[in-house]
């Protein structure tokens, strides 16, 4: 996935900030093994507000974000080039497609959510986190927060391709969460929160359809202000970045990872085959409609590939 090198990236978009903190995950009382436990809980968008505090043992002092992008990021050319740059015109992206399709597909406006670029330690409004919790999206200050360093990790303990799209995946999955937010679908997970069947499952997959949405724009709408969109065509290999990313997150496989036996009685964010499935369901069709998870009486076979 390559953005067209003349995107100018907005300097205000994203803040950025974060002390050294305890950084890792050696705190989490448990090395790698501590690290998936969190990751099976919050990786992709769970909600953070009853456990972080709980396992980043992050002190009080934890710097706050600043105002504005890393100064190295202009244009599409460095967001082609440096991951920092890569995650903001992402969001960016993220914000032509949502408030073009979101009003018109569901009758709803789309704000913004904030975004903020971490390393070691943040105060979030849903606890302290550090950067062993990987992405995620807090409801309570409607913020995605993205330490960049985990894409490494997704690439070299979960097995991720490494491609850009694998990487745009992961924020792509965090604003879905704030559309769920938008939509009052967001609390479902918490009122049903384990299980292959499970609300928190039917929302972490909705999250990765609403992902797929994006993608289908993506390299079609234009910017606003120009005539040309953020991306350029996406190519087969993108995809397959893409889902490789889903693929490795699945619960199915972390349990694997962790040298544990598959119990989809304890998924939190659903198998491998169906993340990629729900995310292929909005990347064919680009419709909200088509991310229905909550109504799918089988998971494995989103309705919008079957028909």
């Amino acid at each position: 996935m390559t953005f067209n090198e003349g995107m100018q990236i907005d300097s205000d978009r994203v803040s950025s900030g974060g002390g050294p903190g305890m950084g890792g995950g050696m705190a989490l009382g448990g090395g790698a093994l501590g690290l998936i436990a969190l990751v099976v809980t919050l990786l992709l968008g769970g909600d953070p507000g009853s456990v972080l505090g709980q396992f980043t043992g992050a002190d009080s002092q934890a710097e706050q974000g600043t105002a504005g992008t890393p100064e190295h990021c202009k244009t599409g050319a460095d967001a082609n080039k440096y991951v920092d740059c890569r995650v903001v015109l992402t969001v960016q992206s993220l914000d032509a497609v949502w408030d073009s399709e979101l009003a018109k597909q569901t009758n709803r406006q789309y704000t913004e959510p904030a975004v903020r670029l971490f390393s070691g330690v943040i105060n979030t409004g849903c606890g302290q986190a550090s950067s062993a919790v990987g992405p995620f999206y807090c409801p309570a200050d409607e913020t995605a927060y993205f330490d960049t360093a985990f894409f490494q990790e997704l690439k070299d303990r979960f097995g991720a391709s490494g491609g850009p799209l694998a990487e745009e995946y992961v924020v792509a999955h965090e604003f879905g969460h704030h559309i769920q937010n938008l939509l009052g679908d967001l609390g479902r997970a918490q009122r049903d929160p384990r299980g292959a069947e499970s609300g928190a499952v039917r929302t972490e997959l909705q999250a990765d359809c609403y992902a797929g949405v994006w993608a289908y724009y993506a390299d079609k709408l234009p910017a606003p202000g120009t005539d040309q969109p953020f991306l350029k065509p996406l190519t087969d290999n993108d995809i397959r970045d893409g889902l490789s990313a889903a693929s490795a997150v699945g619960d199915d496989r972390i349990q694997e990872a962790s040298g544990s036996r598959v119990n989809p009685e304890a998924w939190t964010h659903g198998s491998s085959e169906e993340r990629q499935k729900w995310f292929l369901a909005g990347y064919k069709t680009g419709q909200v409609k088509a991310c229905d998870t909550y109504n799918a009486r089988d998971l494995r076979n989103p309705p919008a590939l079957t028909r």
